[in-house]
Parts: structure tokens; C-alpha cells; sequence
């Protein structure tokens, strides 16, 4: 199994932004969304993770603009953000996209979200967006404004209800540049059978590395998703997608 990247596109009012720790103001603007995504398509991705930031902030929807990006791209889609009921589930699976990735709902409305498991399988994934305090490893939900429980009792919870891929996110990591949580990446992949997406804190090609390593040993990473960094032009898709395949390589070389 190769490690695979996912470019994020973080839509707010129409545009693409990055976010710094997740917070609602931190916003930096990238363009526009279809751009930004064709840019990651020409570039090698086939994954992008496409990210409604309005409608996860309770504050607005961009899913007319997300649904006209789906469309045009020919590349996988994972479609995040404000997926809380039927309504609105229905509408992002509709866009055509691969698979959707459930947040707070997922944490406030275990019901609703062990049906949607159950009714669409791996076009669903959950977002696992961690704080770590001295109380443990807590939940944040909301657009990370609130708190969502324990990860770990969460996570046996949707182990149970069938959850088949989880994103798990290091929110003090979150847009900062400053390198990915491996230790909890670790945590939390030998802790559950499902894939594990890591997200938050790329800042260089040997995070990425080091994270394919890490799956190439056998822990249950999938892959990552890349977003401040690529933005920033800390460096291009293309050269973080050669490092990781020098090391799915060099991995079945020597398997």
C-alpha cells in the first residue's frame, strides 16, 4: 500500500484560506478553490481533501462552489466540513465526491453517525481532532470551539459502530509548521484497525518521509494531508510525492 497525499483546499467566504491551530479569524487567502485544486491535480495529487470551513464554523455554506470544484476535477475527493444530518450528508455525497469526513457530528451524534457508517461504508471517514491537555486526549468539536470527550473511549466507540478510516488531527499542530505529532499518530493507529490519515504540522518533505517511514514499518498510517506548507512553498507536491514513493519503494525493494 502506497502512503498517499492529500493537498487541502480550505474554503471560507469563496476562498481558498489556511487557518493557523484552527482558530475562526487566523484566516491567510490563497484564491480561488477550483484553482488552487486544478494546481494540486496538474501537480500529481490524487487525493484532494476539500475542506468547507463556513459550514464547520456553523457560519455560512460554500457547498454550491465545493460541489461545482468536485465536479471538475479528476482526481479523488475528500469532502469535509459542516456534515452534521441527512440533509447534508446527502448533499456531499451527492457531488459525486470519494468520501466524506464527519467531525462534530460523529462526536455529538453518535446515533446518526454509526447509521451513516453503516449505510455507506468507506465513503465515510471521521475527523479525530485532538487536544492535549492535562486531562488527557481530548475531543474538540464545533469547529474545534468545544469539547468533544475522551479520543480514546470515542475511538472504541467507533471501532464498534464499523468506522473504517479515521483523520486525526493535532490541533496545537494545526497550521503552524512546526512537524506532525508522530507519537499520537502511533497512539492512535495501534489502536484501532481502521487507516489512519494524518493531518496538522507538515512543514518540510522529511515529515513526510518520516511519517511514510512509519507506515512502511507496518503502523496503520495511510497518509497525510499537506496544507499550510504547500501553500507557504516550503516545497512542491511533485518533490513530497517523489519522497514518498522513494520510500514505498525502497520499502517493497526490501520486503
Amino acid at each position: 500500500m502506497s502512503f498517499t497525499l492529500l493537498p487541502a483546499v480550505d474554503v471560507a467566504d469563496g476562498q481558498a484560506v489556511r487557518l493557523v491551530q484552527g482558530e475562526a479569524g487566523t484566516e491567510t487567502g490563497y484564491g480561488d478553490p477550483l484553482e488552487a485544486a486544478l494546481a494540486w491535480q496538474r501537480d500529481g495529487a490524487e487525493w484532494i481533501h476539500l475542506v468547507d470551513l463556513d459550514a464547520a464554523f456553523g457560519r455560512g455554506s460554500n457547498a454550491e462552489l465545493l460541489a461545482g470544484v468536485v465536479g471538475k476535477l479528476d482526481v479523488a475527493v475528500e469532502l469535509s466540513g459542516g456534515i452534521r444530518d441527512d440533509a447534508s450528508l446527502e448533499r456531499a455525497l451527492a457531488t459525486g465526491c470519494a468520501r466524506v469526513n464527519l467531525g462534530t457530528a460523529a462526536l455529538e451524534n453518535p446515533e446518526w453517525c454509526a447509521r451513516a457508517v453503516a449505510e455507506h461504508g468507506d465513503r465515510i471517514a471521521v475527523g479525530l481532532d485532538v487536544r492535549i491537555t492535562e486531562q488527557g486526549h481530548r475531543l474538540a468539536a464545533r469547529g474545534w470551539t468545544t469539547d468533544g470527550g475522551d479520543l480514546w473511549e470515542t475511538l472504541a466507540r467507533l471501532d464498534r459502530d464499523g468506522c473504517t478510516r479515521y483523520v486525526v488531527t493535532d490541533v496545537s499542530k494545526d497550521g503552524t509548521l512546526r512537524g506532525p505529532n508522530t507519537e499520537l499518530l502511533r497512539d492512535v493507529a495501534n489502536a484501532t484497525s481502521a487507516p489512519v490519515i494524518a493531518s496538522g504540522g507538515i512543514a518540510e518533505v522529511s515529515d513526510l518521509v518520516a511519517l511514510a517511514e512509519l507506515a512502511a514499518t507496518g503502523v496503520n498510517l495511510e497518509g497525510s494531508i499537506v496544507g499550510k506548507a504547500l501553500y507557504a512553498g516550503r516545497f512542491t507536491l511533485p518533490e513530497a510525492l517523489a519522497a514518498v514513493r522513494a520510500v514505498d519503494s525502497a520499502g517493497r525493494a526490501a520486503g
